[in-house]
């Protein structure tokens, strides 16, 4: 009997200590303050920055600052339900976004939920938003053209892929439109396109969406939305995850094109995060690191490498000016990180000039060395001729009486800035737009019209690709230039054809 009480006394023994509490410390993380967007958290002494947490009722936030005792947090969902004592809970994850090709066609926000009623997206994958850019050594020269369709930026500022072009000027200027249709000429290129609205309103959002599936580019496209009304926090983060969502293609060894429609917008929501969080103002009231959320966005474009897929991530970052102000603070440090520029002046647009680019300060550093050498050619008398009429034109409002050289310059200015108007959703391939100013540079337009240069265009597009098509493989597929006798050969034919219709 002993012996069994004994046994008994044992097994008691050895399932007290199984089922014995054991202590876990858990650090209490408390709301201190809220305020628009931003708390104050106690705690968190082990957080990261970009460490995602929770909260009741489902809230997610960011740890966007550390301090001595407490964390700077912005929400990424909507917070009003928070109040000051409610807990915090950490993750240990790192701010992350869903990739893949399951995203393609997608409209979704920043934190990669979807926004269009297509069900739920399931991915393999998940990259933070925030990555080093690539290095030097693992960067390739920019050698490729990525043709937007519009002959204004193809000609004098062509844009290679890889590179960094911001598109810059006033509200209503037609920002937006230009990039749009950029992407829109992607549809026979294979180029993978990702669309960034931050802080732009629900209703143009909508508008951008319904022009690419109009244009058959929803396919090919990512939408990544954090709209006006959204947290200034998920505004912020909205270009990083757009940007790991153009990466995962790009290792992949696709060819990217990424829009960021504006960056104007996304400082806004920085500066308003950083003062409600106590971040001391610098100039315009940003904080002193303004530049660096812009330049580390920027930096991570570029063109790989062939030993990392020969990928390539070209950006259109868009910033908003005010009364024509470039030198305003955002503007320039834009400009100091891109490669170049595409300024829109507002008078040309009130002028009716479409697309409203002014050539004399736009600008592109790099990609001129990717445009095709049948275009390079024509480029060099194209903007001498433009460039002497832009001086003629203001001269010649005097009244004064002008020389038979004079008035030919005018109407050889005259006929290039017709030219390069465009109306929206009409790109031009490559091969036309060199036939077009090949037929500019030796005087065929002339003495035309407006309207007749519309419909030379078309007749010269035709006469191209019906009779030439082994001269236009030349061009774009050998990148071979055009020599005098082949010049000659398109010239008669694109008089001929012109004769004809009686133009």
């Amino acid at each position: 009997m002993k012996q069994k009480a004994l046994k008994i006394d044992r097994s008691i023994q050895a399932a007290i200590k199984k089922t014995a509490p054991k202590l876990h410390v858990k650090e209490a993380n408390e709301v201190i303050s809220i305020s628009a967007g931003t708390a104050q958290v106690s705690g968190l002494s082990n957080a990261k920055i970009n460490e995602l947490l929770t909260f009741k009722n489902g809230v997610i936030g960011m740890v966007h600052n550390l301090e001595d005792k407490s964390a700077g947090v912005v929400f990424l969902t909507n917070a009003d339900s928070l109040t000051a004592g409610d807990r915090a809970e950490q993750t240990g994850r790192i701010l992350e976004v869903p990739v893949g090709p399951e995203l393609l066609g997608r409209v979704i926000n920043p934190l990669g939920q979807p926004l269009d009623e297509q069900g739920k997206i399931h991915t393999k994958e998940n990259w933070p938003i925030e990555r080093p850019a690539h290095s030097i050594m693992d960067r390739a020269p920019v050698d490729t053209p990525l043709q937007t369709g519009i002959k204004a930026i193809d000609s004098f500022t062509p844009i290679g892929r890889g590179q960094r072009e911001l598109i810059l000027g006033d509200r209503q200027t037609g920002k937006t439109a230009i990039a749009v249709d950029t992407i829109l000429n992607q549809k026979e290129t294979g180029v993978i396109c990702i669309y960034c609205a931050i802080g732009q309103r629900s209703a143009d959002t909508a508008r951008v969406i319904d022009q690419l599936k109009n244009g058959g580019m929803m396919d090919h496209s990512v939408i990544v939305v954090a709209n006006g009304e959204e947290e200034a926090g998920l505004q912020f983060i909205a270009p990083y995850s757009a940007t790991s969502i153009a990466e995962w293609f790009m290792m992949k060894g696709k060819d990217v094109l990424i829009v960021y429609d504006d960056l104007t917008a996304h400082a806004r929501a920085y500066r308003q995060m950083s003062l409600l969080l106590r971040t001391p103002p610098g100039r315009e009231a940003y904080p002193g690191d303004i530049f660096y959320i812009h330049s580390r966005l920027l930096e991570r474009s570029t063109h790989l490498i062939n030993k990392l897929g020969g990928g390539s991530l070209t950006s259109l970052p868009i910033v908003s000016t005010e009364a024509g102000n470039i030198s305003a603070y955002i503007p320039t440090n834009v400009i100091s990180i891109t490669d170049g520029q595409i300024y829109l002046s507002t008078s040309l647009f009130q002028k009716g000039i479409m697309p409203a680019i002014d050539t004399g300060r736009s600008v592109s550093r790099v990609g001129g060395e990717a445009q095709l050498p049948a275009y390079r050619q024509l480029l060099g008398p194209l903007k001498l001729f433009y460039s002497q009429f832009e001086e003629l034109e203001s001269f010649s409002k005097f009244g004064v009486q002008l020389d038979a050289e004079t008035q030919q310059k005018l109407n050889r200015g005259h006929a290039i800035r017709l030219v390069l108007q465009q109306v929206q959703f009409h790109p031009m391939d490559v091969a036309t737009q060199i036939a077009v100013f090949l037929s500019v540079n030796n005087g065929i337009f002339d003495t035309m019209n407006d309207k007749q240069i519309l419909q030379a265009q078309d007749i010269i597009h035709k006469t191209l690709h019906q009779r030439f098509s082994s001269i236009v493989d030349r061009i774009v597929l050998k990148r071979e230039k055009l020599d005098p006798s082949t010049q000659n050969k398109l010239l008669d034919a694109f008089r001929s054809a012109l004769d004809k219709k009686g133009l």
